[in-house]
């Protein structure tokens, strides 16, 4: 495909159904500012993957994608809501810098991925190993699993920690 028909598939998806999105996340969001950042990472990742054309439900798709990142961006609005409130009672001289809030909050949004990545029976046992500080026998009587299958699921846990970006 020629380059100039490839944008003017990407310039007629855009404008098809850029403002009918907006709007369906205007709704679910509530404001407009959000609305067009998510609108606008759904295209993104639309036209990242090489997509110029959507089949018979491009709108489909495309609420598909949106969903998936409203629910990121609810989920990082979680993540800086509850670093905020442990902060909140620091007195401002220890009050971290807004360049170390951002780091902080990102790392914190990659750790919460991963966690939310891993087995369900994987993160219990990583959260009351690193968390709680149970020792892995303690984890073990408490979750009423072999040691065997607690070192295991740590194994996992850790390999998990590893692959984090």
């Amino acid at each position: 495909m020629s380059r100039t028909a490839s944008h003017q598939q990407v310039h007629a998806l855009y404008s098809d159904h850029h403002n009918w999105l907006h709007g369906w996340l205007r709704k679910r969001l509530g404001n407009s500012f959000d609305a067009a950042d998510i609108a606008h990472d759904t295209f993104v990742r639309v036209l990242s993957g090489g997509r110029t054309v959507l089949g018979d439900e491009p709108r489909a798709l495309l609420t598909h994608i949106a969903k998936g990142l409203v629910i990121d961006h609810w989920r990082h609005q979680d993540v800086e809501r509850a670093y905020a409130e442990s902060v909140a009672g620091l007195p401002e001289a220890q009050a971290p810098s807004e360049e170390a809030r951002l780091i902080i909050v990102e790392a914190l949004m990659r750790i919460d991925a991963m966690l939310k990545a891993m087995a369900g029976k994987t993160r219990e046992v990583f959260l009351l190993s690193q968390v709680e500080d149970m020792p892995y026998t303690a984890i073990a009587a408490r979750l009423d699993i072999s040691l065997v299958t607690v070192n295991r699921h740590m194994r996992k846990a850790f390999i998990a920690c590893m692959m984090m970006d």
